[in-house]
C-alpha cells in the first residue's frame, strides 16, 4: 500500500465514519446507538491490540540496537542530554501556553452548564502522584512483565542498560546486534500488514463516537472545544517554528507531509500508540538515522506528551473557572510545576490525561466532580491532544538528528553508524 493510497483511505474512513455516526445518532434511540457503537468499536479495539502487540518488541529492538550502534557511552550521553533538554523546554512551553490561553479565552466563565455537586464522584482514580511512586515506576521489576503490560518507560530503561552493555561487549555483541536488527525489521514488516486495517479502524472509531454523542455535543461545549483546538493550533505553530529554526523552513515543509499518516491515524483513533510504528518509519523516510529515531522516539512517548500536558493545564483551569474559583499567578505556576512531574509517568495509561487532572485538582481545592463537565467531549479532545503528541515527537526527533549530524563523530561512532546503514543498502 503506497503512502498516498493509505492517506486517502484513512481520510475516506474518517469522513465515512462522520456520516455513518451522524446517521445512526439521528435515526435510532440512544440505547440502540450505544449498542451499535459497541459493535463498531470492536474493529478499533482489534486494531489497537494489533498495534500494542508490536510496540514492546519494536521499542526494545530499535532502542537497544540504536544505542549499540552509537559506538560509545559518550555518544549516548550527549544524545540523551540534548533530548532531555528539548523535552523539558517543550513541556514548559506546552503547559505555559495552555495556562495562558485558558486565561485569555476564559471558556469556563459563564459556561452555562449545570455544575455537578462538588462531592459527586467522577469515576476517575484520584490517587495523587508523588516522586516516590514516579521513580519506583520507572525501573522494571521484570522486563518480561514490562513487555507484557506495554510499560514503554520501563522497556526504555531496560533497553538503555542493554544497549550500553552491548557497546561494552565489543565484537562479542555482533550476533546479538544482528538478531535484534532482524527483530526490528520483522516488526516493521508486521506493521505494514497491520496498517491495512487502519482505514477501517478510523471509520469505526469516528462512527462509534458520533453515534453515541452526536455532533450537538460539540456545539454545547463549543467554547471549550474551540478554545482548546485554537491553543493546539498555536502550539503546532510554535513546535514547527522551533523546528524550522534548527532544521530550516524547507525541511519542516518536507517533514509535514511525511508524518501526515501517523498524524491522521492518531487523530482518528485518539491513541498515540497507534501511530508509533508508522511514525518511526516516516522519520527514517525523512532522513533521521535509525539509531537516533529508535533512541529519541521511545523516550518521547514517555516524556514528551506536549498535547496531553497542554490539555491537563487547560482543562484544570477550565474546571476552576466553571466553579468560580480564581487561581492566583503563584497557584498557576505551582500547577505548571506539578503537571511537569505528574505528566511524565502516565504513558500508556488509558485516558491518562483525566487521571493526571484528577490527581491535580485536590491540590488547589478544585472539586474533582468538575471532571464530569468534560467527560462528554473528552474523546474529541483526546483526538487533538494525541495528534499533537505525534507532531511534538516528530519535530523533537528530527531536531536531535540534526544536532547529532552537526557534531562530528569519532572514528568508532562513524564505523558504528556505517554498520547500521549497511543492511539497508
Amino acid at each position: 500500500m503506497t503512502s498516498n493510497s493509505l492517506t486517502t483511505r484513512i481520510l475516506i474512513g474518517l469522513f465515512a465514519g462522520l456520516a455513518t455516526g451522524y446517521a445512526v445518532h439521528a435515526s435510532v434511540s440512544a440505547p440502540q446507538a450505544k449498542e451499535i457503537a459497541d459493535y463498531l468499536s470492536i474493529i478499533t479495539d482489534v486494531f489497537l491490540r494489533l498495534i500494542k502487540m508490536i510496540i514492546a518488541p519494536l521499542v526494545f529492538s530499535t532502542l537497544t540496537v540504536g544505542i549499540a550502534h552509537m559506538g560509545s557511552g559518550g555518544a549516548v550521553g550527549r544524545t540523551f542530554v540534548r533530548t532531555l533538554a528539548w523535552f523539558i523546554t517543550a513541556s514548559i512551553v506546552s503547559l505555559g501556553l495552555g495556562i495562558l490561553m485558558v486565561n485569555l479565552l476564559a471558556p469556563g466563565v459563564g459556561v452555562g452548564l449545570a455544575l455537578p455537586a462538588s462531592d459527586a464522584v467522577a469515576g476517575v482514580a484520584t490517587k495523587a502522584f508523588n516522586l516516590k511512586d514516579f521513580i519506583g515506576h520507572i525501573f522494571p521489576k521484570s522486563i518480561i512483565e514490562a513487555m507484557a503490560t506495554n510499560e514503554v518507560l520501563q522497556i526504555v530503561v531496560f533497553s538503555l542498560f542493554a544497549g550500553v552493555a552491548l557497546i561494552g561487549m565489543g565484537e562479542r555483541a555482533a550476533p546479538i546486534n544482528r538478531a535484534l536488527d532482524a527483530i526490528m525489521h520483522l516488526m516493521l514488516v508486521i506493521t505494514g500488514y497491520v496498517m491495512k486495517v487502519a482505514p477501517f479502524a478510523v471509520f469505526a472509531a469516528i462512527a462509534s463516537s458520533i453515534a453515541v454523542e452526536g455532533l450537538g455535543i460539540l456545539i454545547t461545549f463549543g467554547k471549550f472545544v474551540g478554545g482548546f483546538y485554537l491553543a493546539l493550533a498555536i502550539l503546532w505553530t510554535v513546535l514547527l517554528g522551533a523546528g524550522a529554526v534548527v532544521l530550516g523552513a524547507s525541511e519542516i515543509r518536507r517533514l509535514i507531509p511525511i508524518i501526515r499518516e501517523p498524524f491522521l491515524i492518531t487523530f482518528a483513533t485518539a491513541s498515540s500508540e497507534a501511530a508509533y510504528p508508522k511514525l518511526l518509519e516516516s522519520l527514517e523516510k525523512f532522513g533521521v538515522p535509525n539509531r537516533i529515531a529508535s533512541f529519541v522516539l521511545p523516550l518521547g512517548y514517555s516524556f514528551n506528551l506536549d498535547g496531553s500536558m497542554m490539555y491537563c493545564a487547560f482543562a484544570s483551569i477550565f474546571i476552576a473557572q466553571a466553579y468560580g474559583i480564581d487561581l492566583t499567578l503563584g497557584q498557576e505556576l505551582a500547577m505548571l510545576g506539578l503537571l511537569m512531574i505528574t505528566s511524565k509517568g502516565i504513558a500508556g495509561v488509558p485516558r491518562a490525561s483525566l487521571v493526571v487532572i484528577a490527581a491535580t485538582l485536590p491540590y488547589f481545592n478544585i472539586p474533582e466532580a468538575g471532571l464530569l463537565l468534560i467527560l462528554a467531549v473528552d474523546h474529541f479532545l483526546d483526538m487533538g491532544r494525541s495528534a499533537t503528541n505525534v507532531i511534538g515527537n516528530a519535530v523533537a526527533t528530527a531536531v536531535i538528528a540534526k544536532w547529532d549530524k552537526d557534531k562530528p563523530m569519532s572514528d568508532v561512532e562513524a564505523e558504528a553508524a556505517a554498520a547500521m546503514v549497511a543492511p539497508h543498502e
